[in-house]
């Protein structure tokens, strides 16, 4: 006979395994960072390894080759926004008395329209700079470390690709036991499902990249590389990235040109394409069966960036999509599946729900 715990002993033990998951995650974020990323980054290059093994390359050099290819393409990235920093380099004393000029007539504005004296503005901004000295720092420090696991990213997804039947097979003995079929069709699945929703989630930054560009050389915007493909990255946080994507090319906007017509034009330009990505890029591209609800893509983002910083963000979203992938397949877990997604219960399911009466009743 199945023995049954009441509510309360299994809340507890769902609470405290929670604490300690979150526990360990953050105190191994050195280590499962890179791990994460190259995961990812594997997941993306496995298809065309398999590809390259069917036409009898070498498992070695298949991922030797995919490997270079997928560093080749991220160097050329690279090379362009270097390009566009060391040009907003050059440019940075003009734009340094620009934005002194507009910020003292804002200040101006600020105590006509208030009453509030310059003193005490420069005493708030004073406050302000001390308290961000301590973000700087954990900014500058997590910069470091993204540095360091571009170095590591290679060495893990090599590992990754080469290991992979041995992870699968572990997967399957540890669950293949009482229903050996079923898990080893949950297993083909999952794998072929998180392959196409890696591989559109970055076709989908590389179009969305392409329009921002493409809007910020058309209103004649400096740095418009840069920008475009920041806002691409800053994509991947959803609704706060999309603000900040919008914000960086108006504050460039406001510096380099006068009037406000260029930051309008932006604004709206950007905000179509939000638009755009959200209804036709994603379930196109991305597939609408991967669509993480607004709570939840706002809270995992966030818990994501408490625990492992700026890298945690930048994998909540993809991390978040694969693990609804996973619940989505297996039985067990569906209920959360639905619970993560944005698919809207029927009428006549929620009626059914809400008069369901207890068995024992």
């Amino acid at each position: 006979m199945k023995k049954t715990y009441p509510f309360y002993i299994k809340a507890t033990v769902i609470l405290f395994g929670l604490t300690l998951l979150v526990y360990v995650l953050i105190n191994l974020r050195d280590i499962l960072t890179p791990i994460c990323f190259s995961l990812l980054l594997a997941i993306l290059l496995n298809r065309l390894v398999v590809k390259l093994e069917f036409i009898r390359v070498p498992k070695f050099w298949a991922i030797t080759f995919a490997i270079l290819l997928a560093f080749t393409a991220i160097a050329g990235v690279a090379y362009f926004i270097i390009t566009q920093l060391m040009n907003f380099g050059d440019d940075l004393p003009l734009l340094k008395t620009r934005s002194m000029v507009l910020f003292t007539n804002f200040q101006h504005f600020i105590r006509d329209a208030f009453g509030m004296n310059l003193k005490q503005q420069d005493q708030w901004i004073a406050e302000a700079e001390t308290a961000m000295k301590p973000m700087i720092g954990q900014t500058l420090g997590t910069v470091a470390g993204t540095i360091g696991v571009f170095f590591l990213l290679p060495v893990y997804t090599f590992v990754l690709l080469f290991y992979k039947n041995h992870f699968l097979t572990f997967l399957y003995d540890v669950f293949g036991n009482s229903d050996s079929e079923r898990v080893a069709d949950v297993l083909r699945e999952t794998k072929g499902a998180i392959q196409r929703y890696m591989i559109g989630l970055l076709l989908e930054g590389i179009v969305v990249a392409l329009l921002n560009t493409a809007a910020l050389f058309l209103f004649g915007i400096k740095y418009a590389i840069l920008l475009g493909i920041t806002a691409a990255l800053l994509n991947l946080l959803p609704y706060i990235g999309g603000f900040i994507a919008i914000l960086l090319p108006v504050i460039v906007a406001t510096i380099t040109k006068d009037g406000i017509q260029t930051q309008i034009g932006i604004t709206l330009a950007y905000l179509f394409i939000q638009f755009l990505d959200n209804h036709v890029l994603i379930p196109l591209i991305v597939s609408s069966r991967v669509k993480i609800n607004a709570f939840i893509s706002i809270v995992i983002v966030l818990l994501g960036g408490a625990m492992w910083g700026v890298p945690g963000m930048f994998l909540s979203i993809p991390v978040i999509g694969v693990l609804k992938i996973i619940f989505d397949r297996i039985e067990e877990l569906k209920p959360w599946g639905k619970m993560l997604g944005t698919e809207e219960p029927t009428v006549q399911k929620l009626t059914l729900i809400m008069r369901k009466k207890p068995a024992n009743k």
